[in-house]
């Protein structure tokens, strides 16, 4: 066994163990940590049968909707039990609340068509129109338009509303976890799900199959959140992502949408209020989770500009010249500007 084992960012301390490694007649090791085991090296929740939890006790309430397209709060989503665990190196904390569930795809729905509005020039909703003679009516308009893409799926509790409601055409998953991948598979046969971790993903060619800028949803593993987002970011450069409706850590998410001259701002608020409008949907309480994280949570909402209001916003400058520059006057934070930027400039003069 490793001397330490440190938990994921979802959790807000970090836990060391030591143990020695001990083979019982070719037996798998075991090794418990605050509902954590270990098995073959691989760390994951204790509770066999997640399915058997009582239902969370959030006090989430369900929205009006006046979206066209129909989301209704459902049930506390099950999980399967035996060998599907939430895995710790994964990053996996389960959504098992019906409402917040309900909530995150509303909101995710709404980031979508209004980034899609903007992009296609209406700002506007579309005119509703009735079904008869081959034409479609808002809802349905509405759907085809949507090109979602969920991250990290896991379970299937987000999957399984977004079916539901905008239809197998208009959703595909990226998963890591091949139990995932099967379990989704058997659960929707026809849903596109691509066996990939989420770091490796090719939005820009994603977008060119789907003729058209993608929307994100996920609840995001949270050690690897800001990876995710940056890449996002850099796929908003050439129109590939539109909106992205996430969740994150709550703090986070403020650092996110902090005003300058606080103590959130930082490296974070600079890049996405650059690149997008940002802002916080939802805080949302450990409650919800399986299992549950030390922290709270919040849902974020991102609409990305686009490449062209991005590039009125640089002013000429390039993006990595610009991610240089802030890296370099928020890493020290106790220094001066001036002093922040003086190694990044002996490195451009080259001493």
């Amino acid at each position: 066994s490793p001397s330490s084992i440190t938990t994921t960012p979802s959790f807000s301390h970090r836990h060391t163990i030591r143990s020695a490694s001990r083979q019982h007649n070719n037996q798998s090791t075991l090794t418990s940590l605050h509902g954590w085991v270990q098995n073959d090296g691989e760390w994951a929740w204790e509770e066999d049968d997640p399915s058997s939890l009582p239902p969370s006790s959030s006090t989430s309430t369900v929205l009006d909707n006046t979206n066209p397209i129909t989301i209704a709060a459902t049930a506390t989503p099950t999980l399967p039990g035996g060998e599907f665990r939430p895995k710790q190196s994964l990053g996996q904390n389960y959504l098992r609340d019906g409402n917040t569930v309900a909530k995150i795809c509303r909101a995710f729905v709404k980031d979508a068509m209004e980034t899609l509005n903007d992009a296609s020039g209406g700002g506007g909703t579309t005119t509703t129109t009735a079904v008869a003679d081959g034409v479609l009516d808002k809802a349905t308009q509405q759907k085809t338009q949507l090109r979602a893409v969920e991250l990290g799926p896991g379970a299937g509790a987000l999957t399984d509303v977004l079916v539901n409601s905008i239809g197998k055409p208009n959703l595909q998953c990226i998963e890591i976890d091949q139990r995932s991948v099967e379990l989704l598979s058997e659960k929707h046969p026809e849903l596109r799900i691509h066996h990939l971790d989420v770091l490796q993903a090719d939005y820009p060619q994603l977008s060119i199959d789907e003729k058209g800028p993608l929307s994100i949803i996920g609840n995001l593993p949270y050690y690897i959140t800001s990876q995710i987002l940056f890449a996002l970011a850099d796929a908003s450069h050439s129109n590939a992502v539109r909106s992205a409706t996430v969740t994150m850590q709550y703090e986070v998410g403020r650092r996110i949408v902090a005003p300058t001259r606080c103590k959130d701002y930082g490296i974070l608020s600079v890049v996405f209020q650059l690149y997008a409008d940002c802002k916080i949907h939802f805080k949302i309480p450990p409650t919800v989770f399986y299992p549950q994280p030390k922290v709270d949570s919040a849902l974020i909402g991102l609409h990305f500009l686009g490449p062209t209001a991005l590039r009125r916003r640089l002013a000429g400058v390039s993006p990595s010249n610009l991610r240089a520059v802030v890296t370099a006057t928020f890493q020290q934070r106790r220094k001066t500007v001036r002093n922040g930027l003086r190694n990044l400039a002996l490195t451009v003069y080259e001493g």
